[in-house]
């Protein structure tokens, strides 16, 4: 959990742990990771979705990102809901129709259908809408699509603490995992009072040890 949620490096776990009496390598802490990262992200997202498929009224705000990979450019796709919450995190080669296609499908199929879809001005995010009946419930213009953007800025801390990534399997992995474990420890504790967000970080952790247990 802590590579997943927090800006730090392998050896910056491994240092954490020694502290702690903990003896491992941060090869031992990557190959971890690796192992037990999808299996718990697709259980967060599992029980989220089921919880948020009740709510009709959704507002989804879709956003990409340039990454380079060998020097190379890809293009993390990611829809967040309107309290922040990442829903879906993929990753395309491309900016073309195809890839901003496939990607709302992808969530809409483990969502369902949002009431309103904010996207950027890009053209290749028009098009799609018209294949998949979402025209009317599109909504574009300047500063709308704050929410995926600002969404962005902690996966970029994470790059710089990865010094970025080698491989587009590896990119997409941790970004499923990362996308999994952000939105489940996000409390918005701007918007909160303090007594609330202590409550909702302790049932989030609570949560979380459960899904370590099983």
């Amino acid at each position: 959990m802590l590579y997943v949620r927090f800006p730090l490096s392998l050896r910056n776990i491994e240092d954490l742990l020694h502290e702690r009496g903990v003896d491992v390598s941060h090869e031992t802490i990557r190959f971890w990771w690796q192992k037990f990262g999808p299996m718990f992200a697709s259980e967060i997202r599992k029980k989220r979705a089921n919880r948020l498929r009740s709510w009709p009224q959704w507002r989804w705000h879709l956003g990409e990102m340039f990454l380079k990979i060998n020097g190379e450019r890809h293009s993390p796709w990611r829809a967040v809901d309107h309290q922040g919450e990442v829903l879906e995190s993929c990753v395309a080669k491309t900016r073309d129709k195809k890839a901003a296609l496939k990607f709302p499908r992808k969530s809409m199929k483990r969502h369902g259908r949002s009431h309103v879809l904010v996207t950027d001005r890009l053209r290749s995010c028009g098009a799609p809408m018209k294949d998949i009946g979402n025209t009317r419930r599109q909504e574009t213009g300047r500063w709308l699509n704050n929410r995926a953007e600002n969404s962005h800025l902690l996966f970029r801390r994470r790059e710089r603490a990865m010094q970025r990534f080698r491989r587009m399997r590896s990119l997409q992995m941790f970004a499923a995992v990362h996308a999994a474990v952000f939105s489940h420890f996000n409390s918005e504790r701007s918007l909160t009072s303090r007594q609330n967000f202590k409550l909702n970080r302790a049932a989030a952790l609570a949560e979380w040890r459960q899904l370590c247990v099983a």
